[in-house]
């Protein structure tokens, strides 16, 4: 009996007639098709509605207009912009939005730990907006005018101990603050270190998160690229062995010698033995001049930040517990007539001396470098010439567009919600920030 009903079932399929909908779909047909094909099978006189073309994204006015360029980095400019309703100051890193292919997930990122950290501690520059135009990416940052840490004490009558470790004590305090929220910043050093405003009591400010990475405590995550400053890198970046937070307090170690003698610990002759010498932990105190007016207690709290091992190495809030920076009786050498040595003349020498010397290294190799290029004949050298041509002249264009004549596509509220003012396309940079997975 079930052999007949099977052989009834097989008749009645070879001859019922099949629809088109099932000769020409499979189950993983998405329905919307099948409906399609159906209805175009079934009633071949009528032509279904064309779908509508896409509009044109909305566009609204920038709120901004345009002020004086203020620097430029390897992909951004910076310049000043003008809120135009409340007439405040602002510095704006535009991106221009050509050289963002494939490098979405860096902005991301730099935008994600800021929006983490942003007017939790008044020593670290506020991202108070960002969005995009046709053509560029900007993000609206406090605006510092005080100038470069280093720049501001040479300009100083005179500078002491007790000033390098009031200056120490802010700048550890922010980091500590950066990293209790998960943050590591990967880029301290005297230009990431800037004056509020040129008042004589401004607030010091930790700037550019650039390189920054959000760290899950849980996950123990480490990060193992090689990135940063060279002269400030911890010598686990450079082993590859895997970095976390530490690597900030190193480079804060690096930084406190800078600011005690005007030179780093680990200037050599060439980039290889400067990252020989990191990895082995191989600096001194000397010459001996430059640290006669240095009081071992400083000397001490830079050893303990420049220590190897970054198991050993004591932690931002730790850096902050020694006695150096916690001690209320400053530190000090004395001077002739009985008050603190001043050391300014000697920092103030040093860094004259190497900042000439800088200057003439970088005009050898200019010269050296146009010369290579001039006899370029393998091709990854014209390459190389050709995307830095290609990266200078997207600067260039992002620096001629005019904030107050461009139209906003995507505008980012400063409450972290992203509301864009249409539907956005899909190849367009929001879209891709958005979707882009943040290491």
């Amino acid at each position: 009996m079930g052999g007949h009903s099977s052989k009834l079932r097989e008749q009645q399929r070879r001859t019922e007639p099949e629809s088109p909908a099932t000769t020409r779909e499979s189950e993983d047909t998405p329905p919307s098709e099948r409906l399609t094909s159906a209805v175009t099978t079934h009633h071949p006189r009528i032509s279904l509605p064309k779908r509508p073309s896409p509009m044109p994204p909305a566009t609204v006015p920038c709120q901004y207009r345009t002020g004086k360029t203020l620097g430029s980095g390897t992909y951004a400019i910076v310049k000043e912009a003008i809120h135009i309703k409340t007439g405040k100051y602002y510095a704006c890193k535009v991106i221009n939005k050509k050289l963002m292919e494939g490098r979405e997930h860096m902005v991301r990122n730099e935008i994600a730990v800021l929006k983490r950290i942003s007017s939790g501690n008044p020593n670290i520059v506020t991202l108070h907006d960002y969005f995009e135009t046709s053509h560029n990416l900007y993000l609206c940052f406090d605006l510092c005018t005080g100038g470069e840490l280093f720049d501001r004490i040479c300009a100083k009558g005179n500078y002491y101990e007790a000033d390098a470790a009031e200056l120490l004590r802010t700048i550890f305090t922010a980091v500590a603050y950066i990293h209790a929220s998960g943050i590591v910043h990967r880029d301290l050093k005297p230009e990431n270190l800037l004056f509020r405003t040129p008042a004589e009591e401004a607030d010091i400010m930790v700037a550019d998160f650039g390189l920054s990475r959000v760290m899950e405590e849980e996950k123990l995550s480490m990060l193992t690229e090689v990135c940063g400053t060279p002269g400030y890198m911890a010598p686990e970046i450079f082993l590859k062995t895997g970095h976390s937070k530490p690597v900030d307090v190193w480079a804060l170690g690096v930084v406190t010698y800078f600011l005690l003698a005007g030179y780093t610990p680990f200037d050599r002759d060439t980039p290889k033995a400067e990252m020989e010498a990191i990895i082995k932990g191989d600096y001194k105190f000397e010459p001996e001049e430059y640290w006669a007016n240095v009081s071992e207690t400083a000397k001490d709290f830079v050893r303990a930040c420049l220590t190897i091992d970054p198991e050993q190495r004591p932690t931002a809030k730790e850096a902050l517990e020694h006695k150096w920076l916690a001690s209320a009786t400053p530190h000090f050498v004395s001077s002739p007539t009985g008050g603190p040595a001043d050391l300014l003349p000697h920092v103030k020498k040093a860094f004259d001396a190497k900042k000439q010397w800088k200057k003439l290294a970088h005009g050898f190799r200019a010269a050296r470098h146009m010369s290579h290029l001039a006899g370029v004949t393998h091709p990854l050298g014209q390459e190389a010439h050709e995307l830095s041509e290609n990266v200078r002249q997207y600067k260039e264009e992002s620096e001629k567009e005019v904030m107050e004549e461009a139209s906003i596509m995507h505008h980012h509220l400063q409450d972290g919600n992203s509301t864009p003012t249409s539907p956005t396309p899909g190849g367009d940079v929001a879209a891709k920030l958005q979707s882009t997975h943040i290491e």
